[in-house]
């Protein structure tokens, strides 16, 4: 299986609460634990403006790449803006539509950046700067390559941007389960959301999410499915307030992919939102979704 990635998504925040870092560290766990091999990986290019175009609004567009957002707007975003932040979050995007292409190829694909499911089509927030995911089915769609694709979204925090980018589309399929009572307020509707209660933990989480890929999928089939694969349900991570284990997320995502894998579908995995207080548990965890994603390539 391919596994996209650059050592220009670490955007070297330092202590921030979104740990950068994690993309490079995850790489370097693949490669140490012998789930990847140097061979594996791929450089993505950068997005093309025109693809960024496919989803966002021209003038959000330019004023993300002349440094020209507001501060309210720099705000929204609770990260730095930087020439190196526009550069990383192009380049994700580009990995997204890269990922996209290599699972319809071989079954399964991962990039190691990406998910950035708050971005909306003229904002910012929430660490996510461009909805790289929507930019990659934009772009597959617009070719040729795919007319159906669906997001699976397992981050704690629900998809706004995800569910506002494709409301109304029928070709898109959007579903989310997350922790109810968290980022972001309002929450407008997925195709599918299930809102999970507080401290919900693997049992809960595992019988919510089982029917509702079963009826996502009698719903819809798609050509391809796109898994935001986020670590934050963990129980010690520092921004949810759900309370899955290690082996938890791990079974949560052999069940995603063997659902997919039963019907023949392809999955793109973006590993999105991680922030455990011990960034070796958010690397770990990043790890285990590429390694059980493995195990799914033809």
């Amino acid at each position: 299986m391919k596994v996209i990635y650059s050592d220009r998504y670490d955007l070297n925040l330092g202590d921030h609460v979104f740990p950068s870092a994690k993309y490079r560290l995850t790489r370097d766990k693949l490669l140490e634990d012998g789930v990847a091999k140097p061979a594996d990986f791929i450089e993505p290019e950068p997005a093309s403006d025109e693809d960024v175009a496919l989803v966002h609004h021209h003038d959000y567009i330019r004023k993300l790449k002349t440094g020209m957002l507001s501060p309210y707007e720099i705000q929204r975003l609770e990260v730095p803006y930087s020439a190196e932040l526009i550069q990383a979050v192009w380049l994700s995007a580009g990995g997204s539509i890269l990922a996209g292409k290599e699972a319809l190829r071989l079954g399964v694909s991962a990039n190691l950046g990406g998910g950035f499911h708050h971005a909306c089509a003229d904002h910012g927030e929430g660490f996510c700067v461009i909805h790289d995911v929507a930019i990659a089915i934009r772009h597959l769609q617009k070719d040729g390559t795919i007319a159906r694709a669906m997001t699976v979204d397992c981050d704690v925090h629900q998809g706004n941007g995800t569910a506002e980018i494709f409301t109304g589309d029928p070709d898109v399929f959007t579903f989310s389960i997350h922790q109810e009572r968290n980022f972001p307020y309002p929450k407008p509707p997925s195709n599918m959301d299930i809102n999970l209660e507080d401290g919900a933990g693997d049992l809960e989480y595992l019988a919510a999410l089982d029917p509702g890929l079963d009826r996502a999928f009698h719903e819809f089939l798609p050509d391809l499915i796109f898994y935001m694969a986020g670590a934050d349900p963990y129980r010690e991570d520092q921004l949810g307030g759900l309370k899955l284990t290690i082996q938890g997320l791990m079974d949560r995502d052999r069940m995603v992919f063997q659902k997919a894998h039963e019907r023949k579908i392809p999955v793109a995995v973006t590993l999105a939102g991680g922030y455990a207080r011990r960034l070796e548990d958010t690397v770990r965890i990043h790890t285990n979704t590429v390694r059980v994603a493995s195990e799914f390539a033809t």
